[in-house]
């Protein structure tokens, strides 16, 4: 049995305490809020303590999510990991790299899990992928959302673009060579819609849009490879798959063969809090450890700094 708590439970961090509720390998201690009234609502629903000073659990549990703002990550997720506690922090890790490297060798270093809550790893259309990726070659993605105060304290790469960069890079496998990026600011005074263009050193390239001013949300991707291309769309759960056929559609020209799964409704939160559990029990490796947080965190720096420019 794993003691375990979440630290912010506002619109995210109350499904956070609702699964850890539920796992029977998890007994939820606390839920922590710097609003006492939340933190109130959450406990009574789910019979736990509510507390307002998150330091408060040390000594009381194991493990912790941290779902508070993006500019309050470092402080919250240091303390804990140099408390013994394992960490489930949101994306992005930190506000900056600098912060997150120091978080990923306090994690080494107390010998505690780390992991980064980028939840579109644990969809089930991108955990199909492990049967037919092989090589990729050229990925374009798009993920345009409505406007969401919730995510407004960072720009649209932070906030949005990330998923698709840390996911990339998880495919692709290899250093980055160079990028190229533009945005503009619409709505706010950060950047709201952005481009970029990854080219990695074994010569995949990735061409990644994202938008938080669409009126359509969109949140797909397309994966090339020698002989076929792949379509997932994280939105409805589908993954297609597009091959080169036995036959010929003109000259010279091999048919597409076309097959498309469509997986039923999933519960990526349950998902991810039950793998970051497993990690602590089994003592294997985070499905997004901090060093995939951190890469994903140092792609979508360097983005922010030259749409920032651009604009």
């Amino acid at each position: 049995m794993i003691r375990t708590a979440v630290i912010g439970v506002g619109y995210l961090g109350r499904f956070h305490a609702q699964k850890y509720a539920a796992l029977p390998h998890s007994e939820l201690v606390a839920v922590t809020d710097v609003d006492p009234e939340a933190a109130a609502r959450v406990a009574e629903e789910l019979g736990t303590w509510a507390l307002s000073d998150y330091r408060e659990l040390f000594g009381q549990v194991d493990a912790v999510s941290i779902v508070v703002p993006t500019q309050l990550h470092y402080e919250v997720a240091k303390e804990c990991l140099e408390n013994g506690l394992h960490v489930l922090v949101e994306k992005p890790i930190t506000a900056t790299v600098a912060q997150a490297e120091e978080l990923v060798q306090l994690a080494r270093q107390h010998q505690r899990v780390l992991q980064v809550g980028h939840l579109e790893r644990f969809n089930a259309a991108i955990l199909a992928l492990d049967d037919v990726l092989l090589d990729p070659l050229f990925i374009e993605s798009h993920r345009l959302a409505s406007f969401n105060p919730r995510g407004a304290d960072v720009n649209v790469v932070l906030d949005l673009m990330i998923h698709d960069i840390e996911i990339i890079q998880n495919l692709v496998r290899s250093p980055v060579l160079e990028i190229h990026a533009d945005g503009v600011s619409v709505l706010t005074n950060e950047t709201d819609i952005a481009n970029a263009r990854i080219k990695f050193e074994n010569g995949c390239v990735a061409n990644v849009t994202a938008s938080r001013v669409s009126l359509k949300p969109q949140r797909k991707m397309r994966v090339f490879q020698h002989d076929m291309y792949i379509g997932i769309d994280f939105q409805d759960k589908t993954l297609s798959i597009h091959r080169k056929g036995e036959k010929e559609m003109f000259p010279g020209i091999p048919e597409i063969t076309s097959e498309e799964t469509a997986f039923e409704s999933s519960d990526a939160i349950m998902a991810e809090i039950e793998a970051f559990l497993d990690s602590i029990t089994e003592g294997k490796p985070a499905v997004v450890s901090g060093e995939d947080g951190c890469q994903a965190l140092k792609t979508a720096t360097r983005i922010t700094e030259m749409v920032t420019r651009s604009h």
